[in-house]
């Protein structure tokens, strides 16, 4: 048999099974052709989230949103937050010393489970995630899959699940990748990535420092007492330096068994300015976190099947580290507030039991460990799991998946979360339309808070609560898609109904609580409960519904020039239990994303430009002022030089937020911001890329 290279080049890309020898021939064919191959499939990529197997975004019966690594290098961004809501309209953040605010769908981040190559990522602060522990430098592509998919993933999948694919080890004996980029108010991110191929074994390194200065757009704030403004030194970016490294090997024996085995370390300091006199603001401390995240597994292929085991241990700390002394703590010390540890094990077969079929079949445990110092936390809550799937052309043009996974929680028993899709796709047309259910077991710190702290100066007290119900969901979509090699659309309808939601129920302190409250928290001092007007505690209370439309658009206009662009629709609410319908906290009802691309190659120079922006409504706030809307572009532009067969220079220049907005705003309150800029930047790089 015959076989044109330039096919086979790109099945070798998209992982197609090939003849050894023809594999072999299309290898220089796939490397001199990689960037046109890349454009060619970005509109039809290979994904694994959507039905937990490898296969065709147009083959796939559940919608999944890419980012690729082209898309990143095309943008220029080195920073997680900045690549999701650029690329992503549905995602929203807003950073903080207490991690970042993630929204996806309306819905925040207890509700939305970020996996790294398919398993959870732990490390959140006060409920929210922290990203930071992600290396963008090592980033292959993103998966975002919408809505509820514990069916697949259990608990914590009610929102959606974004799913980091990292780089393996490639087929060349040695690559070796360094990106630097600098920009305004001292921010820098410097990478490095080492892959090494020989022989059946892979290794993959990769490391990436960054770092940024706080900043204030105003410095002035809103005294509570008093309503009038204030100077204030608290900013409102909080600068950082943090490190992330990982390591990953790999074994190919034979074409039958695969094993890989890494570990990831991460660590990041906060630079909260000191404070100063006669100025409000500033903190004693600042928050460093440590994480540490093993993992090993293999596959076996025989004959069409695979069985898969996968092992992951991840731990991480977060705590103060005092730069002035304060109270009983001296300038250095560091003091701990929280630990998790988490533990999964998974074996997963998959079967291709006959002509275009795939069945799943896993079993899954888990087990996560809490321990918090001020909230009075040392517990564990494991879970077992049990899940089937099949997928399947019903007819000629109509595919469906059908899938069931029951969980044990330790603490809440027995829960079934269904999933049906149905896919109907003549010609270059895909309709599909799924119904899924998720639940969420309530978190250890939810169940058994005793929460002492002083923030801001004044007492903070949270209790937990044994008798919380998991929260359910219930999400149906329907999306019709037409795509053909140079244009492709897509606009999706979705409804997300939550019960049971768990959210912090205010009381007001009198003097007779106030008492007691003494007794339960004796390091509390008579002074500090003086200024306590309330207390937390965690309740069954609200009901959640998301309602939404997507539209996503791409299209290559001439050789060399494209244009993606989407929109997102949310309407999210939740019904209080007074009965009262508002606006979920931090919701966008508007949102859009554009990016212009135009990549030329003259000989050995090759040209990119990128222009890339995001538009927004309102951010909702719905006990205090709403944070107003925006539109920021940037624009980048890469040049890349080959030197030589085996180096090449990319050095890069750019404007981000081109128009200078800012949000210069007088608020009680950094965190109630939509806009984190601190204006118009410069940004600057230079990427080197050595193969042999």
């Amino acid at each position: 048999m015959k076989y044109n290279y330039l096919t086979i080049a790109a099945a070798c890309l998209m992982g197609a099974a090939v003849p050894c020898h023809a594999r072999a021939e299309a290898k220089a064919v796939a490397s001199e052709y990689s960037d046109t191959l890349n454009r060619v499939f970005e509109l039809n990529p290979v994904v694994v989230t959507g039905n937990g197997h490898r296969q065709q975004l147009k083959s796939s019966t559940t919608p999944v949103h890419v980012i690729s690594k082209n898309m990143l290098k095309e943008t220029g961004l080195t920073d997680f937050h900045d690549a999701m809501s650029r690329l992503m309209p549905q995602v929203s953040f807003s950073p903080s010393t207490m991690g970042s605010y993630l929204r996806l769908n309306g819905l925040g981040n207890k509700y939305v489970l970020v996996l790294v190559n398919g398993k959870k990522l732990i490390g959140d602060i006060s409920g929210n995630i922290d990203l930071g522990r992600i290396n963008v430098g090592s980033i292959r592509r993103i998966e975002v899959l919408d809505g509820a998919a514990s069916s697949l993933y259990g608990s914590d999948a009610i929102g959606g699940v974004i799913n980091i694919i990292t780089d393996q080890p490639t087929d060349q004996l040695i690559s070796v990748t360094t990106n630097s980029r600098v920009s305004g108010k001292g921010q820098w991110t410097q990478a490095a990535n080492v892959d090494i191929s020989a022989k059946g074994f892979g290794s993959h390194t990769a490391f990436s420092h960054d770092a940024a200065d706080s900043y204030q757009n105003n410095r002035y704030t809103i005294d509570s007492k008093t309503g009038e403004a204030v100077e204030t030194i608290d900013p409102l970016f909080v600068g950082f330096t943090s490190n992330v490294a990982s390591q990953r090997f790999t074994y190919d024996l034979r074409d039958k068994l695969s094993l890989f085995a890494g570990g990831a370390y991460s660590w990041r300091r906060t630079q909260r300015p000191e404070p100063v006199e006669g100025i409000v603001g500033g903190s004693a401390y600042d928050m460093r976190s440590e994480g540490w995240r093993w993992e090993a597994g293999g596959k076996y292929r025989f004959n069409r099947h695979t069985l898969q085991l996968d092992f992951v241990a991840d731990d991480y700390a977060y705590g103060n580290i005092y730069d002035t002394p304060s109270g009983n703590y001296k300038q250095g010390d560091y003091v701990k507030s929280k630990n998790q540890k988490y533990y999964e094990g998974e074996l997963k077969g998959i079967f291709n039991l006959y002509g275009s079929a795939t069945t799943i079949v896993g079993v899954d445990y888990r087990n996560d460990f809490l321990v918090a110092t001020a909230g009075d936390v040392d517990n564990h809550a494991f879970t077992w799991a049990a899940y089937a799937q099949h997928d399947t052309r019903l007819w000629r043009n109509l595919s469906a998946t059908i899938g069931l996974r029951y969980t044990r929680h330790q603490a809440f028993g027995n829960n079934f979360t269904p999933k049906v899709a149905l896919m109907y796709a003549p010609g270059n047309l895909r309709i599909r339309a799924a119904f899924s259910q998720g639940f969420r077991a309530p978190g250890l710190d939810e169940l058994y808070y005793h929460y002492f702290k002083i923030m801001a100066g004044r007492p903070v007290i949270t209790f937990g609560n044994k008798a919380l119900k998991a929260e359910k969901s219930n999400y149906a979509s329907l999306s019709a898609e037409y795509s053909n090699r140079t244009f492709s659309v897509m606009v999706m309808g979705y409804l997300n109904f939550i019960d049971d939601m768990i959210i912090k129920e205010k009381h007001t302190v009198d003097d007779a609580i106030r008492a007691q409250l003494l007794q339960e928290f004796p390091e509390m001092t008579p002074a500090q409960a003086e200024k306590l007007s309330s207390y937390n505690h965690y309740v069954n209370s609200d009901k959640g519904a998301v309602k939404g439309i997507q539209v996503n658009a791409s299209v290559n206009i001439v050789d060399g020039l494209s244009a993606t662009g989407s929109y997102a629709f949310t309407h999210a609410r939740t019904k209080t239990a007074a009965g009262e319908w508002q606006n979920l906290e931090r919701s966008v009802r508007h949102s859009g994303t554009l990016a212009l691309n135009y990549n030329q190659t003259w000989q050995r120079y090759t040209l990119n430009l990128n222009l890339n922006g995001r538009v927004q409504s309102k951010t909702y706030y719905p006990d205090y002022e709403d944070a107003p809307g925006y539109g920021i572009w940037s624009l980048n532009s890469t040049h890349t030089f080959d030197v030589s067969r085996h180096l090449s220079i990319m050095p890069s220049l750019g404007v981000e937020n081109i128009f200078n907005k800012k949000d210069t705003r007088i608020d009680h309150d950094t965190i109630r911001h939509a806009l984190y800029s601190p204006g118009r930047m410069l940004v600057v790089g230079l990427k080197l890329h050595f193969k042999g």
